[in-house]
């Protein structure tokens, strides 16, 4: 007895002497950005034109969902059971959609990408930036871990982030942190959500378009998504006090109003949604949002969208838009949530 509980003994050390490493070796090597940083962008184009003015613009805006979250595909922590859903092959299939979206027929003139994988274990280190640019691109990490332990079997190495690109010329982009709801040590292997903020010159103007790419907090108590929404409304506001025209596009993960009614969330228990409301817009700004097209899937299960008692949808994809921005149209286009767990949104716009 004596010899088995010091066996015991020995276990249990060399396990919490493990975690503790583990642990210590995140903490060094957490991602830690400031709060304002400046990008480096990619230029392809170096006579890229400016933006026309008081001419049509469309924009897209579309969560990925890192090539790797088909139809195919469920997800631990939205009560399926994978961490990676999709084999190599799959995940290239899923690009090769996604830039026929991007690129074939009527390719929109801006493109905000949210979770867009540089090089990470769940897809096979394929640099999905350069897969999906255009002329000018930036890219902002919002999750840089060397290994996330979590769950079984772990995620491993995560780089990944916004995707801004676009034919057209720009002049400078930032990486702007937003508030993170996590303390230690579970923010060491956990997102650093942020803004990537692109200007664009408009020609013949000495204003620009300020395009904000953005992907709100997912899985926290609620306080992390009024936070960030917070910060990203007086953002925009102080860029439009500048005399500029202003898009905030991309993955809320909040629900815009009206939705709840056309996609009630009968799975609460799974993941649940914060709500987006009129009043938390600054004064003039509008939403541009579409509810005749869910804009996302839950990953409790593989999509079946014949299985309606277990199929949850959301809208919670869009735009905000300054007072100066006028909308034409926004619509979500109909993807079968094939190549992402979401559907990406077009919006036509006017710069007044």
């Amino acid at each position: 007895m004596k010899r088995f509980l010091k066996v015991l003994l020995i276990i249990v050390l060399v396990i919490v002497a493990a975690a503790a490493g583990l642990i210590a070796w995140l903490s060094i090597a957490e991602y830690k950005p400031e709060n304002v940083e400046q990008l480096d962008f990619t230029t392809r184009d170096e006579n890229a034109p400016a933006l026309p003015q008081g001419e049509s613009l469309t924009v897209l805006s579309w969560n990925i969902g890192y090539g790797g979250l088909g139809s195919n595909a469920d997800f631990f922590m939205d009560g399926g059971e994978n961490v990676k859903s999709s084999d190599r092959v799959r995940v290239e299939s899923n690009l090769l959609n996604i830039r026929e979206l991007l690129y074939g027929g009527n390719a929109p003139d801006l493109v905000l990408l949210q979770e867009v994988d540089t090089n990470s274990s769940r897809t096979y280190s394929i640099d999905q930036s350069a897969c999906l640019a255009g002329a000018n691109s930036a890219h902002a990490l919002n999750y840089a871990c060397p290994f996330v332990p979590f769950p079984l079997p772990p995620i491993g190495k995560v780089h990944s982030g916004l995707f801004t690109t676009t034919d057209y010329a720009i002049e400078r982009a930032e990486r702007i942190s937003l508030p993170c709801p996590f303390s230690w040590p579970v923010s060491t292997a956990n997102l650093k959500r942020c803004l990537l903020v692109s200007y664009l010159p408009i020609e013949g103007s000495d204003k620009q378009l300020v395009l904000v790419n953005l992907h709100l907090e997912a899985y926290d108590d609620g306080e992390g998504k009024i936070a960030q929404t917070r910060q990203l409304n007086e953002f925009i506001q102080s860029e439009y006090e500048k005399g500029n025209y202003v898009i905030a596009g991309g993955d809320f993960n909040q629900i815009f109003p009206g939705s709840l009614e056309v996609y009630p969330n009968t799975h609460p228990e799974l993941w649940e949604p914060g709500v987006l409301t009129e009043d938390m817009l600054p004064e003039g700004w509008s939403y541009a949002y579409d509810l005749r097209v869910p804009s996302c899937r839950l990953l409790n299960q593989p999509y079946d969208p014949e299985d309606t008692e277990n199929t949850q949808h959301y809208v919670i994809d869009g735009f905000i838009l300054s007072p100066n921005v006028t909308p034409e149209s926004v619509e979500i286009l109909d993807e079968g949530f094939i190549a992402s767990d979401h559907n990406p949104v077009l919006l036509r716009v006017t710069l007044n």
